[in-house]
């Protein structure tokens, strides 16, 4: 059915008037790959190959790569060529991406489809790759391919049935490189996120060991010598300045934690009136936002308290990373008994004490044993040794880190922008509702 606006239905949604519909199989070459034994694993003739855990959405992962033993036919007929598809048959059914040549003669294993274009300027492999990237997470599209077995799969059956859109082989070409220039926009701002937390750590491994001095240990500007500019002493924690003080925790801030309401009270939690937080929202360095609220008569009638701004907070529990993870509430808010909420007096900058707790982040776990299970209590954090310099000098510290951290926010608010507008683009460049077939690309 055509549309006046030039589009027309088809079998995957409206489609400008000029492109056509295709099914894979008449587009691409499907093969699968090998299947792992532990025979394969044994042999004389090993290859790296690819597993779908290598397989993400528009790029391919090698942290983890195998080996396996190929045939020199196999080698032949599996190992990847540039510009390959890769199409995963299990776990995240259809993720896709494309072979870059990363390395030599790298082969695939069998629950992963690879697709190779049956004639030359027909079909873009990476105009294919965004579009499955499209269909599969944005428009609903092939929703049900998989086989209904135990494990859902995508046969090369089902696989080879899906129908595609087919614009000018120019156009595709265009739609691809819009699409690359802001994924490659967005992944050089995950690279700088990545150096600049590289740069934090060593920066809080200087600043906690020699104190705010502009030179290294090795700098020609040191004189007489002595590491950082300044005398050193040996504490718990390490080498430290030697006009700075070791004491601990509980002497220089009220530590305390929080409570939950009966949940089966509903006026405790309506109207929703006070944010509530738990361990898992300690993330980042400041916390502006709280996810869950509970009424005026909740934190009445529990151990749930109002903490004023400020307050920097750590969780004493919970999986993963969460365990010893620190903030600073820039917002009003109660909390739950997971977590301590320590506010510090007049000899302890706050933003000083949120990034000391976070250097010592795995000495503060280990307190405990690094189990998933293994909880902090107000006992330990109270313990926790101190290493408190002169507050000119916290000062100092202070400044220099969170200058960084408001640099990583930055690109990430880059990041998301980015993110926000690949996902826009890919739809409306996968269905034709902007048009690049006349820009000089």
């Amino acid at each position: 059915m055509n549309n006046s606006n030039g589009f027309r239905m088809t079998e995957i949604g409206l489609l400008p008037e000029d492109w056509e519909v295709k099914k894979l199989n008449q587009l691409f070459e499907i093969q699968q790959g090998k299947a792992l034994s532990p025979k394969h694993r044994r042999g004389i003739s090993p290859y790296p190959f690819l597993r779908t855990s290598n397989v993400y959405w528009g790029r391919i992962d090698l942290t983890n790569l195998d080996y396996m033993d190929f045939s020199t036919e196999e080698v032949d007929k599996m190992a990847l060529r540039t510009d390959d598809l890769l199409i995963c048959e299990g776990g995240d059914i259809g993720r896709t991406a494309m072979w870059s040549g990363q390395i030599k003669k790298c082969c695939y294993q069998n629950h992963l489809h690879r697709l190779r274009p049956l004639r030359k300027n027909e079909a873009f492999p990476k105009f294919f790759m965004y579009w499955m990237q499209a269909s599969m997470l944005l428009l609903g599209l092939y929703v049900g391919a998989g086989n209904k077995t135990t494990i859902p799969n995508l046969s090369r059956a089902r696989l080879g049935e899906f129908q595609l859109p087919l614009p000018f082989f120019s156009e595709q070409q265009k739609i691809a490189s819009v699409l690359s220039a802001v994924q490659e926009a967005k992944e050089k701002t995950e690279n700088v996120i990545k150096a600049l937390k590289e740069f934090k750590k060593s920066m809080m491994k200087h600043l906690f060991t020699y104190g705010p001095v502009p030179y290294p240990p090795s700098s020609p500007l040191n004189k007489g010598g002595i590491e950082g500019g300044v005398p050193l002493k040996e504490t718990e924690i390490g080498m430290i300045p030697e006009h700075w003080e070791v004491s601990m925790l509980g002497k220089y801030c009220k530590v305390l934690t929080g409570g939950t309401p009966k949940t089966k009270v509903k006026e405790y939690w309506l109207p929703a009136e006070i944010p509530w937080m738990k361990s898992g929202e300690i993330q980042g360095s400041v916390i502006t936002k709280i996810d869950t609220y509970i009424s005026k008569k909740g934190l009445e009638n529990s151990n749930a308290r109002l903490l004023p701004k400020n307050t920097v907070v750590i969780a004493l529990a919970g999986r993963g990373k969460t365990r010893g993870t620190t903030a600073i509430l820039k917002t009003e808010c109660a909390c739950n008994q997971s977590v301590a909420c320590m506010i510090s007096n007049e000899q302890l900058h706050y933003y000083y004490l949120h990034y000391y707790l976070s250097f010592i982040y795995v000495y503060i776990r280990n307190l405990t044993g690094d189990k998933d299970r293994s909880g902090l209590n107000l006992q330990i954090i109270q313990r926790i040794p101190l290493i408190l310099p002169p507050l000119t000098e916290q000062h100092q510290i202070a400044e220099s880190l969170s200058a960084i951290d408001k640099k990583i926010e930055a690109e990430n608010t880059k990041k998301n922008s980015l993110e926000a507008l690949f996902k826009t683009l890919l739809s409306l460049l996968m269905t034709g509702k902007i048009r690049v077939k006349d820009l000089d690309i």
